[in-house]
């Protein structure tokens, strides 16, 4: 069953439902010829926010650590999309190594790993798991929450290729997102697949990078639907060459704050919302919720005390922040079971295999939900979310949840958008 969702719908967001439940062969039909002409990822996740009054995604993963999440009905269907993937990028595979982050000691991770190299096998690989850790000398099998158990393995490079001791693999997938660099041992692999790519890691990519290839689909997108493209798109902004500490970049921070805010009031006012709108200030590369803060008045990003600052300056690894991005807040009006809450949509190759939510009792409807206080509930999907039921009202679960899956599906073509076009010279000719 559905967890229990609380939502306060009001006009946009059921017209934009409607509007996707009437021209669903459209759309199928649209981003079918999107994927003739771009490569999707092997996998990703994406967080979305229904305001009421749009319905957007915030952030696009491209390394999901969330597979442990997913209900067990989505099994099925991530095998599926599984060998969709595997075909589409190395046919004759067989074996896969599989590189997990280096967190030995969060056992939540580690069932995420678990779990997706179970869906692998079940799409007919062997899969074993490369360690990066210096630590990992020898095989060292980890006692999972769950009963199950993990082996992790020393890596074994050789010429231009990565394996295990007495595993040479077709193709190389990463679960790690390289927010620390790119280790030596990953790079020039030239006769294996690395997947997702090495510039996919946060050592290169940016998210205002993935947010200007998003603003073009969204905006092919709507014009096809004939909609506002808004309702589907936070703006955004970007300031470079910030140093929280040393208070360096908060001009361009606060101009970038108030040209935001500016533009979003603005369409407050063309669509009738009386709620306050803020931005929120996150680093430009990175995951885990970690250099986020919300704004809702330039004023708020000069000045900040030393713990803002020091909040603001690091991320993942200890990463320092130079960058970041000013994007568009969009409310969220969903609760389950008395929690603020966000859907994430998970996606392996072009196809949604499931979602949750992702809950804080902690936090509000204007704030950033991956924080301490969060957790996470499973959807089982009534139907299939690339499935709408144009019988039932908009509102209805596999209609909520196909609405999902389309915006997902938008941010997941920009991401592939923003992989071609951030590719290194030698992989655009390869």
């Amino acid at each position: 069953m559905v967890p229990h969702l609380t939502t306060a719908l009001t006009g946009p967001l059921l017209e934009l439902e409607r509007c996707f439940l009437d021209n669903a062969t459209s759309i199928e039909a649209w981003l079918r010829q999107q994927w003739l002409d771009h490569m999707p990822p092997f996998y990703g996740s994406v967080d979305l926010r229904n305001a009421g009054f749009k319905l957007a995604p915030v952030d696009m993963n491209l390394f999901p650590g969330g597979f442990n999440n997913l209900h067990e009905s989505f099994l099925p269907l991530c095998v599926q999309a599984a060998q969709s993937a595997v075909e589409r990028i190395c046919p004759d595979a067989s074996k896969l190594l599989l590189v997990p982050e280096n967190h030995t000691r969060n056992q939540f991770y580690l069932m995420n790993v678990a779990r997706l190299a179970n869906i692998l096998g079940h799409a007919g690989l062997k899969v074993r798991i490369g360690s990066l850790l210096p630590d990992i000398t020898e095989p060292t099998t980890l006692d999972l929450p769950d009963g199950q158990k993990l082996t992790l393995e020393p890596l074994v490079r050789k010429g231009d290729r990565l394996g295990l001791k007495d595993f040479d693999p077709c193709a190389v997938l990463l679960n790690n997102d390289l927010s620390a660099g790119v280790p030596t041992i990953l790079k020039d692999l030239d006769s294996q697949w690395v997947i997702p790519p090495l510039h996919a890691g946060w050592t290169t990519r940016r998210k205002s990078i993935h947010f200007a290839a998003y603003d073009r689909v969204a905006e092919s997108f709507a014009k096809m639907l004939r909609i506002d493209p808004w309702l589907i798109n936070p703006y955004f902004g970007r300031c470079g060459k910030i140093d929280f500490h040393e208070r360096v970049g908060e001009e361009c921070l606060a101009a970038q704050v108030d040209a935001t805010l500016t533009k979003i009031r603005a369409k407050y006012a063309e669509y009738g919302v009386e709620d306050q709108p803020f931005v929120i200030v996150k680093a430009d590369a990175g995951t885990y919720g970690m250099g986020v803060m919300t704004v809702r008045d330039a004023s708020e990003v000069t000045g900040l005390n030393r713990k803002q600052r020091n909040k603001m300056s690091v991320i993942k690894e200890g990463m320092q922040v130079s960058e970041v991005i000013i994007q568009e807040g969009v409310h969220t009006v969903e609760q389950v079971n008395g929690g603020v809450a966000e859907p994430v949509v998970y996606m392996l190759d072009k196809y949604v295999v499931g979602g949750f939510y992702r809950v804080n009792t902690e936090r509000g409807i204007d704030e950033n939900l991956n924080a301490p206080g969060m957790r996470f509930e499973p959807l089982a999907f009534e139907t299939c979310c690339n499935t709408p039921d144009c019988a039932q009202a908009p509102d209805a679960a596999p209609n909520r949840f196909y609405a999902y899956g389309v915006v997902a599906r938008l941010a997941l073509l920009a991401a592939s958008v923003e992989l071609e076009e951030t590719a290194p010279a030698e992989l655009e000719l390869a």
